[in-house]
């Protein structure tokens, strides 16, 4: 018999593994697409939704899984649908229309509902002082999305976009099998069956559940939707192959999904409330940064017109965006410690919507940043659209979490 403490692990580092294949596949238009862009002559908006369609499938299934999850067992839900990716993710080398890719990413989309069935499977093998570590090293699989830019260019590369899908189809059904011999079922961390998925849904009318949803948005929708974006927008802005566009779109990718472990041990230590305010500002100043498009000044001087150039070089674009994958991979996890502290017996529920609502964000904003680019004309739009999105939150933060505050209490007193 397996000690808990093994067992514990065991669960994680199996979870975390089929995770990060999951979310992988979730990227896999990421790369797969630009190619797949210019075979169908796509435009920025179709692409957009090219992108993105397997997000929204994803989004829409984080909480009917949460909550079976729940119900059936972590284990049992993540095998299945494990396994119910395996022939659409093959199939999509075998497409030939623009409507067949889309409809084929409805279903290999599946695989980014698995955040919300473990998140809450693996939470709930742990003590509650534990469970923002956990719940990051487990949401450390997003670096699924620097997986895919790394892997897939170099298959592109030597065997062209149609062998993708298979090597990936292949690495799904090895996964799946190798995470059920790994894992455990603990039955007592089951919903009791007499409980109803209404019962269940009850504390969605908590209007705190809808600010996490909010803050979500930006940090797991922005992270998904620029992870789908910033290879192709290397490629455009910067005329950089496709392989150094992957591979230096990773570095937001990459912290943006490992360093989420390190975002729930502050947010043990911390607090969730103390990380989160912070990762808004860093992540306010760095898109106000990245939004300025290229620019040629001309301005009159006494000695006649000067032009001055204005704007970030790749390098400069880079370490901007790394900085932002950083404060979204802490703000990922601090968000899933909110919930883990003030919904402890609905973490499969709450965590279901929020990661519902963070995958419509996902969904949708490739979609608007291709729009805004076929409408504008700018690139860097797409960074416009997330600094608005990140001042929503950082006034709703402020009004219902920092004026509570014993320093703003302490401030007004002395005014």
């Amino acid at each position: 018999m397996a000690t808990l403490r093994y067992q514990q692990i065991s669960v994680l580092s199996s979870s975390t593994v089929a995770f990060t294949v999951c979310f992988a596949v979730w990227m896999i238009f990421a790369v797969i697409g630009v190619p797949i862009k210019a075979q169908l002559n796509l435009n920025e908006t179709q692409f957009g939704l090219l992108a993105s369609m397997p997000v929204l499938t994803g989004a829409l299934v984080r909480l009917p899984l949460g909550l079976w999850g729940d119900k059936y067992g972590g284990r049992l839900v993540f095998f299945v649908l494990m396994l119910s990716t395996v022939l659409p993710i093959y199939l999509i080398g075998h497409a030939t229309e623009y409507w067949q890719f889309l409809v084929i990413g409805l279903f290999v989309g599946l695989a980014g509902g698995s955040f919300s069935v473990g998140i809450a499977y693996c939470a709930r093998w742990f003590e509650r002082s534990r469970q923002g570590l956990a719940m990051g090293i487990f949401g450390a699989g997003n670096s699924g999305a620097a997986l895919t830019k790394f892997v897939a260019p170099a298959i592109v590369a030597g065997w062209g976009w149609e062998m993708v899908p298979t090597v990936y189809a292949i690495a799904m059904l090895v996964t799946a099998l190798a995470f059920w011999v790994f894992s455990y079922d603990n039955p007592t961390h089951r919903v009791a069956s007499h409980v109803s998925f209404a019962e269940q849904l009850r504390a969605l009318k908590d209007p705190r559940v809808w600010k996490y949803c909010q803050y979500y948005s930006i940090v797991f929708g922005g992270y998904v939707a620029l992870a789908l974006w910033m290879t192709k927008y290397y490629v455009t802005e910067y005329g950089f192959s496709l392989q150094m566009a992957a591979l230096l779109a990773a570095a937001f990718s990459l912290p943006g999904g490992i360093l989420r472990a390190f975002g729930g041990w502050f947010s043990d230590r911390f607090g969730a409330h103390k990380v989160t305010w912070w990762v808004m500002w860093v992540s306010w100043i760095c898109l106000f940064l990245l939004s300025y498009p290229q620019t040629h000044l001309t301005v009159q001087t006494v000695s006649g017109p000067k032009t001055f150039d204005i704007g970030l070089n790749p390098w400069m674009f880079t370490v901007l965006l790394f900085a932002v994958g950083v404060a979204f991979a802490f703000g990922k996890a601090s968000v899933f410690k909110y919930i883990s502290d003030e919904f402890p017996h609905d973490i499969g529920a709450v965590s279901g919507i929020v990661g519902l609502v963070g995958g419509l964000g996902g969904f949708l904003l490739p979609i608007l940043f291709g729009a805004m680019v076929d409408l504008t004309g700018v690139r860097s739009s797409c960074f416009m659209l997330l600094y608005g999105v990140t001042w929503v939150s950082l006034i709703w933060m402020y009004w219902t979490e920092v004026r509570a505050t014993d320093v703003m209490h302490s401030a007004a007193t002395k005014s």
